[in-house]
């Protein structure tokens, strides 16, 4: 009994002595993710958290193509598995507006984030409804379309002969889109199994559409009046017939059974020296400088999304920001470690681990822009990013566009202008139905 009671004296004791720290490693977070690199690179970062905190953070995954449909099963049966998630941009309206997000939008000013994070990425991954100063995430992943290049194609001198020659200007990193159209006409030749271009064109989710955005905003267009939902004269304006046809130009440069591609393909373009310029997400970039993964490591280039005729230069946002769940036990201790993860010392060791961070500082820093041969186009691109629709319906938007562009891009069904209008009849009936105009 006597050795009994000592027992529990110390152990009393070694509560008392180390309180703040036990009770801290009681404490668990869930951050819910797609599985994809990032997600691992995210595990890393906070594993220094739990080191400095003794508050430990797990990080759960799923396939790309499950993480919506679990992250709203979620959601809608207010289950607490998840504390916190790195949700994608558009998913901001749906989670917002049902309640799913905690309101952060005293964190957002108090920490002046609308300042210290890239502008792009608080209107696209933080702000619901536009322009309306109400923030329900933090901004995380940063991602948009850029481009890789051969860069041993485009230094061959007597390719840069030829193209001179036939374009009277010399060939380089295209300029704007009309030097991207040219480039991909010169070195398309089936006959040597060498193509022009990579594109993406799958119609099973956001590919097709993210890439007709680089398209459509570089040619000074845009999808609607997102405060108003007015799309009408916007969605199927003369600016974006335009850029339509040039993206319906650039697919015919593609490679053969370039119909259903994405980023696996899009990268495969490089690697297997299909392409001499291929369209792809910065997050899928780091396989193209690894010799393991691309052979042609070496001499494979980076740019960003080039302007359009009048000089407009946008890119199709990808990325996610980060989220409180509502319905988590643990809504203090997650905003204890958002106000870790936005520290400047925090956003540049998650660029180092590999995560493309949104904090302005570090994007512009000479130490990220230098650290591989993608970041300078990234830090360009990250300030110059648009998205789609963040409505609750953006599902249905997504689906409709896909449903109208598809058939004109790869199937040469009707024109650029009738697609539009259809789309923008299509668009103005679903905010119809969702009493969003009247």
């Amino acid at each position: 009994m006597r050795k009994t009671m000592t027992s529990m004296l110390a152990g009393i004791g070694l509560v008392l002595a180390c309180g703040t720290s036990v009770y801290a490693q009681d404490k668990e977070l869930t951050i819910f993710w797609a599985e994809w690199d990032p997600a691992n690179y995210l595990q890393e970062l906070v594993n220094l958290y739990e080191a400095e905190s003794g508050v430990k953070v797990t990080v759960e995954t799923t396939p790309w193509g499950d993480f919506q449909t679990k992250a709203f099963t979620e959601f809608n049966a207010k289950g607490s598995a998840y504390d916190m998630v790195v949700g994608d941009s558009q998913w901001i309206g749906a989670a917002s507006e049902a309640g799913h997000y905690v309101d952060l939008t005293d964190f957002f000013n108090k920490h002046n984030l609308k300042e210290v994070m890239a502008p792009a990425t608080v209107k696209y991954y933080a702000e619901y409804p536009s322009n309306s100063g109400k923030y329900w995430s933090i901004p995380a992943e940063g991602d948009a379309v850029g481009w890789s290049y051969r860069k041993d194609w485009f230094e061959d001198p007597k390719e840069m002969e030829a193209f001179k020659a036939k374009y009277g200007y010399d060939l380089g990193v295209p300029k704007d889109w009309k030097q991207l159209r040219d480039i991909a006409e010169f070195f398309h030749r089936p006959d040597e199994k060498r193509y022009g271009v990579a594109i993406y064109t799958d119609n099973s989710y956001d590919a097709l559409v993210m890439g007709v955005e680089n398209a459509i905003f570089s040619f000074g267009g845009e999808l609607g009046d997102y405060a108003t939902y007015k799309v009408d004269g916007i969605v199927n304006s003369e600016q974006n017939v335009k850029a339509l046809e040039a993206y319906k130009e650039l697919y015919s440069f593609t490679p053969p059974g370039w119909a259903k591609s994405f980023f696996i393909e899009d990268n495969q373009a490089i690697t297997e020296n299909l392409a001499a310029m291929s369209m792809n997400y910065f997050a899928f970039f780091p396989a193209l400088i690894n010799e393991a993964s691309n052979p042609n490591a070496k001499v494979t280039g980076f740019f960003a999304n080039p302007p359009g005729p009048s000089g407009d230069q946008f890119a199709a946002l990808g990325g996610q920001g980060i989220s409180v769940v509502s319905y988590s036990q643990n809504q203090e201790e997650a905003m204890k470690f958002l106000e870790w993860f936005i520290k400047d010392e925090t956003q540049k060791k998650w660029a180092e681990l590999g995560g493309y961070t949104a904090s302005a500082k570090v994007l512009e820093s000479p130490e990220f822009q230098n650290a591989t041969p993608y970041n300078k186009a990234f830090y360009e691109t990250m300030f110059k990013v648009k998205d789609f629709w963040a409505t609750p319906e953006y599902a249905e938007l997504l689906i409709q566009m896909n449903q109208r562009v598809y058939p004109y891009i790869t199937g040469n069904q009707g024109t650029a202008k009738e697609v539009l209008d259809s789309l923008a009849a299509d668009w103005n009936a679903t905010f119809k139905k969702y009493n969003r105009v009247k």
